[in-house]
């Protein structure tokens, strides 16, 4: 089985790679939906998240309002570091455990979509690093587009990451998703044949 550690910046292209990737048949492990899961009302790493950053950051319904939360921990490196230690340990056991059910069922290439893979410490899991960049400018409007960000927000985000050159550093392969889509799906079905 082959592991492929997808990383880069917030707005860079990964979930569309990872979408191109999955439409060619790799099986995705998308470790922001893992720790959106471990967030669920009354599970422990819930518990002690609302403990660390108190119930201002619930909704009515007792969910975590993740928006509430990145104004809370994207502003201030502490408490992002905070968050962190939290949620790192529980999604990389998390993470573990599904590409050790995907081995045992013999897929063949696996795809562990991870903004922080680097930072983690995460690359032991996986067999390649692929990183997708794109200009600042390119994210800052796939932000405002997509999730409604100011620039504010979008650059308190951005400056929160690893810088684009450290990820590059780690990197097998380096994928610059501005492109068309078409474009850009040609190149992953290349990066693909040669797996």
């Amino acid at each position: 089985m082959k592991v492929i550690g997808l990383t880069g910046g917030i707005g860079s292209g990964k979930s569309t790679v990872s979408h191109f990737l999955a439409e060619l048949g790799a099986l995705i492990i998308d470790a922001d939906k893992v720790g959106h899961e471990l967030l669920r009302p009354s599970t422990k790493i819930w518990q002690q998240v609302v403990a660390a950053f108190g119930r201002q950051i619930l909704t009515p319904d007792g969910e975590i309002d993740r928006k509430k939360l990145g104004r809370l921990v994207f502003g201030s490196r502490k408490r992002l570091s905070l968050l962190n230690q939290l949620m790192h340990p529980e999604i990389k056991k998390a993470v573990k455990a599904q590409l050790l059910k995907y081995r045992r069922q013999e897929a063949s290439v696996v795809v562990l979509e991870a903004p922080l893979l680097i930072e983690a410490g995460w690359t032991e899991l996986v067999d390649e690093v692929w990183v997708t960049t794109a200009s600042e400018t390119t994210v800052l409007r796939r932000l405002e587009q997509q999730m409604g960000l100011s620039k504010k927000e979008s650059l308190a985000r951005i400056r929160s990451q690893l810088p684009l050159k450290e990820l590059i550093k780690h990197a097998d392969v380096v994928i610059n998703t501005e492109l068309s889509l078409d474009e850009l799906r040609t190149k992953v079905k290349k990066l693909w044949q040669r797996l």
